[in-house]
């Protein structure tokens, strides 16, 4: 599916990460039971760590692979353990399933890997070149960075599911 640029892409914002990643694995689901070919990840976090990046692992959308994106620095570290390469498969994945026809693409979010020109951001140009909706969340330290680089492909929403499954139905409408 392709569709009108002014609304390729829905950000939500308004909710707790965990909360968020919750309901874009839940609408990618329900996307994928309609038959809708999806590809896209979600952050799985271990709520327990001592750092804000302490284990992090993205759970491929269609399959259901994790692929784990922290590395071990050691005991004492409190240095963020992201692993670059972890980041740079989940992102390939993508652009794979894009170019073999993905419908819809789910993003974890645009975080600060991504105003940086790294992390998921080249699975987020596959998907907008493709003309591939983008449904994915924005933290609000990062919105001046996302409005730069999303401009006037996105919408922004609450983190609510009816958001989601509006902004879906309205790209079938179009």
């Amino acid at each position: 599916m392709t569709t009108d640029a002014s609304r390729q892409i829905l950000a939500l914002h308004g909710a707790s990460g965990a909360a968020v990643q919750a309901m874009l694995a839940a609408f990618a689901a329900r996307r994928r039971a309609e038959g809708v070919a999806v590809a896209g990840v979600v952050e799985i976090a271990d709520a327990g760590g001592p750092f804000e990046c302490s284990s992090l692992t993205l759970r491929d959308v269609a399959t259901g692979d994790d692929i784990p994106i922290s590395q071990d620095l050691g005991a004492g570290s409190t240095s963020c353990n992201l692993d670059a390469g972890g980041l740079a498969a989940a992102c390939g994945r993508i652009e794979a399933a894009v170019a073999s026809g993905a419908q819809l693409v789910v993003l974890s979010k645009f975080g600060k890997q991504e105003t940086l020109n790294g992390g998921l951001v080249a699975a987020f140009a596959s998907a907008i070149a493709a003309g591939v909706p983008i449904a994915t969340s924005v933290a609000p330290s990062l919105a001046a960075a996302w409005a730069r680089f999303a401009a006037d492909l996105a919408q922004s929403a609450r983190a609510e599911p009816q958001a989601l499954e509006d902004w879906w139905r309205s790209l079938a409408k179009g």
